[in-house]
């Protein structure tokens, strides 16, 4: 039987936060994810970890459109009234319109 084709087209989010640190992370997500060990609308995948010079996050949604409504009606909101413990500066983004996803 062949593979069956999804209509969605994933869309990844990288953000790396120079200087961030696992107790950020850990306000931070609790501030912007539904529950603890739940993924928000959209989000098929999350992972978190130090990286070599701070913190990186991937999260990878339905599309890119579902990123966009994570990004605009929660995210961005929760984090410009500050979360307290959280990060304290923006990071660097990096997306990517995936091509190829094996889970």
């Amino acid at each position: 039987m062949p593979a069956k084709k999804s209509s969605l087209k994933p869309f990844a989010i990288i953000h790396h936060f120079p200087g961030g640190t696992k107790k950020q992370y850990a306000a931070s997500v609790a501030a912007v994810h539904p529950g603890k060990s739940k993924l928000p609308k959209g989000q098929i995948f999350h992972a978190a970890g130090p990286s070599s010079d701070g913190w990186t996050i991937v999260a990878i949604h339905e599309s890119k459109k579902s990123w966009e409504q994570f990004r605009d009606g929660i995210l961005m909101p929760r984090m410009q009234k500050g979360i307290k413990g959280g990060f304290k500066n923006p990071p660097q983004e990096s997306q990517i319109a995936i091509q190829n996803l094996q889970v």
